[in-house]
């Protein structure tokens, strides 16, 4: 029983974004080196947000203080990873213009799939580091619910971090389209949002957790965060109809 539970909450949370890291990254090397810096620089975020709860003493025990700051230093860390990215497009350029690669091309010209990347490397690191822990403790001895605790921590968990990976993709987009268009309210609504999110899992912390209080507003924010995606990177309700229109005619996309 234990092991089908740590399967199953592990394919939830990881089961999607393997499938896009499989058909959207691994094909490409170049993008397989911008996720993975990507990934690093959240990391150093984690490192910082751990010295300021280290530092901070008297707040050590107040979950809230280091979850707002922590959210803040991820957030600090996207800007300063688009600063670099933005300062690579140039040798970027001068390597498609020595090699003719069309896939360096894409990604130097397609701000939109350059911001995809990060943001989803972005998003892969924190997940897995938000869930590792809970799926080794699935494995056993004995599961959550035996001394009445609720018995939804597993699977909420699983469907958190699946919401926060792709939260994470979709603010990427939204985050780096602000500052290269100059629209500075881009950045500052992913900021509201991500602390938004990440203060709704505060609910999960009471004697009689509220997982559905904070679950349900975290994927009505992703389903918002995925229109936003969709129209800043082009996209509109004609290629929609396009789209289903081709299935529906049996036309290969």
């Amino acid at each position: 029983m234990t092991m089908m539970e740590f399967f199953g909450c592990g394919m939830i949370a990881f089961g999607p974004p393997l499938a896009m890291f499989v058909f959207t990254v691994a094909r490409d090397p170049l993008r397989i080196i911008v996720f993975v810096a990507s990934a690093f620089f959240w990391l150093l975020a984690l490192l910082l947000s751990a010295g300021w709860w280290k530092a901070v003493v008297p707040l050590r025990d107040t979950l809230a203080f280091g979850l707002i700051f922590s959210v803040i230093f991820q957030e600090a860390f996207r800007l300063l990873f688009y600063l670099l990215i933005k300062k690579a497009e140039e040798g970027l350029l001068k390597v498609w213009q020595v090699e003719a690669d069309s896939s360096t091309m894409s990604l130097v010209t397609n701000k939109g799939l350059m911001a995809y990347v990060a943001g989803f490397g972005y998003g892969a690191i924190s997940g897995a580091f938000s869930l590792v822990n809970v799926l080794a403790e699935m494995t056993g001895p004995g599961t959550v619910g035996i001394y009445g605790q609720s018995r939804d921590f597993f699977i909420t968990s699983a469907f958190l971090t699946l919401c926060f990976v792709l939260l994470h993709t979709f603010w990427g987009i939204i985050y780096f389209d602000g500052f290269r268009k100059r629209r500075y309210y881009q950045p500052a609504a992913v900021l509201v949002s991500h602390l938004l999110v990440s203060c709704l899992t505060l609910l999960n912390q009471q004697d009689s957790p509220a997982y559905g209080a904070s679950l349900i507003p975290a994927y009505l924010i992703l389903v918002i965060m995925v229109i936003w995606s969709f129209f800043l990177v082009g996209g509109s309700l004609r290629n929609i109809k396009s789209c289903l229109f081709a299935q529906q005619r049996g036309y290969s996309l």
